[in-house]
């Protein structure tokens, strides 16, 4: 008899975890998602009043440096070639990010050559800080106090909700600084836009008679465990386990939204780093897609807040807090013999889309060779620690 399996989560860990178990075994599959459609927070869909493009959840650029994930994603779709453009608005005036040669000269005044940019943030640099300890301090050990403040400060404290020194160093890990004039956001070398969206990606991939999709239907793991012979669980791991440990630390994110006539702001996204301004970010959904023409635009305002009651969560905080409660979940995560846990909410961490696919396919051979071994199979798509 072929094994039934639940998929909890219908974003890209559970459909690609969902149509690689249908290329590697005989198996029937049920997907639930209490959301009323699938693809997560990647999820898009035409807007009805302009027929752009709408990334419902937030901007998602999909970029990779694995051609193989690269190359399975264009099984489902044409990814097609976009450059991702971000400026930062700063006392009025738009500066490009990441950092690079364009921002330093304008910021400074000044017209330095990529050496003499180098001289420049090493002399601004603070040499005392040999190990940062958080993510104020890294930035001070790497960029300066000026270049600080002005791009990471205050739009730090308004995405995360806390000061800067609260945070780890990991974080900024995530921000390049360039001694050129490269303004392309990402540096992998496969970068693109999903010529018909996401959410279209993710309901080709679970287009399969052995798959039931069943959407507005939440799990409840008190009452949903029996029936299955194996429960993959994507969303939140606290949830799984009714908080009994205290809430994981979430930011969420609120948005506003507005029309106009033509375009609004020339790009796909501008960031607004002074605290005075409430919204982290502006984001224009024409811009993601320059092949369409679209006489109207849609943009959105960002606001970054706490998670709590129903609220989606969307970035981890991950403060020491979060990481000893995380290791209390995985504990008795681990106790489990009939669920594995895989995803961004199930693992708590910040994973871009390539990493989840990427994870959700080594996941897969893993499972499905513990399965035909009658081995021990996985719990976790990662590994975690206290540091």
């Amino acid at each position: 008899m072929h094994p039934r399996f639940l998929i909890v989560g219908a974003g890209f860990s559970g459909t690609v975890l969902a149509h690689q178990l249908l290329e590697q075994m005989d198996a029937q599959i049920e997907i639930w998602d209490e959301r009323p459609h699938i693809g997560g927070n990647c999820h898009t869909s035409r807007d009805e009043q302009t027929g752009i493009m709408f990334h419902h959840y937030g901007p998602h650029i999909f970029h990779t440096d694995r051609k193989e994930i690269w190359d399975y994603i264009n099984r489902f779709t044409e990814l097609k070639p976009y450059v991702h453009r971000v400026k930062a608005m700063h006392n009025g005036q738009a500066y490009t990010l990441p950092i690079n040669l364009s921002t330093i000269n304008q910021f400074f005044g000044k017209a330095f050559t990529p050496e003499t940019a180098r001289q420049k943030l090493d002399i601004l640099a603070d040499h005392q800080i040999t190990e940062p300890a958080n993510f104020e301090e890294q930035a001070l050990a790497f960029i300066g106090e000026e270049l600080y403040k002005a791009f990471f400060y205050g739009y730090t404290k308004k995405q995360w909700g806390c000061l800067p020194s609260e945070l780890p160093a990991s974080i900024l890990k995530r921000i390049p600084v360039r001694f050129n004039y490269d303004d392309n956001y990402h540096s992998s070398p496969y970068t693109g836009i999903p010529f018909d969206g996401y959410s279209s990606i993710m309901q080709k991939m679970i287009d399969h008679p052995s798959i039931h999709l069943h959407l507005e239907k939440k799990f409840q793991p008190e009452t949903d465990m029996e029936g299955f012979d194996h429960i993959f669980y994507t969303g939140p791991l606290d949830a799984f386990f009714n908080y009994r440990h205290g809430r994981l630390g979430y930011r969420t994110v609120t948005f506003e939204t507005h029309y106009a006539m033509g375009d609004h702001q020339g790009l796909a996204q501008m960031n607004y780093c002074d605290e005075s301004v409430p919204y982290t970010r502006i984001v224009e959904h024409k811009h993601f897609t320059p092949w369409e023409q679209h006489a109207q635009t849609v943009y959105v305002k960002e606001f970054s807040k706490e998670t709590e009651g129903t609220d989606i969560p969307f970035y981890p905080k991950r403060l020491a807090a979060d990481k000893q409660k995380l290791l209390l979940y995985r504990k008795e995560a681990e106790a489990q013999n009939t669920v594995s846990f895989l995803g961004r909410l199930a693992t708590y961490r910040y994973t871009d889309m390539h990493q989840v696919i990427g994870e959700a396919l080594q996941f897969t051979r893993n499972f499905t060779d513990a399965w035909k071994a009658n081995g021990s199979l996985p719990v976790f798509s990662n590994t975690e620690t206290a540091t």
